[in-house]
């Protein structure tokens, strides 16, 4: 695990206000680069429900091991930086 490139593509979604955009596709390019890593996989799955693209979301999810927070994309954004940090 690269603690280092899950806290900063962490800080890039908050850095973008979570949403779409430049900030969130650099997130993205660093969780593809992690594949089958669990947090990165479950990072990947937050980027998927930015986007709104929840179907993909659940993908990232269920190979992250992990279940879509019930709270705010802010909320589980901090559930995943807790674990990290």
């Amino acid at each position: 695990m690269n603690q280092q490139l899950l806290i900063k593509s962490l800080e890039l979604l908050k850095n973008g206000h979570f949403k779409a955009g430049y900030q969130m596709e650099q997130a993205h390019e660093i969780c593809q680069d992690y594949e089958g890593e669990p947090t990165f996989d479950w990072i990947h799955a937050l980027v998927h429900r930015i986007e709104g693209d929840d179907g993909n979301a659940e993908y990232w999810y269920r190979r992250a091991g992990k279940y879509r927070h019930p709270g705010s994309v802010a909320d589980e954004w901090q559930t995943i930086w807790d674990e990290v940090t």
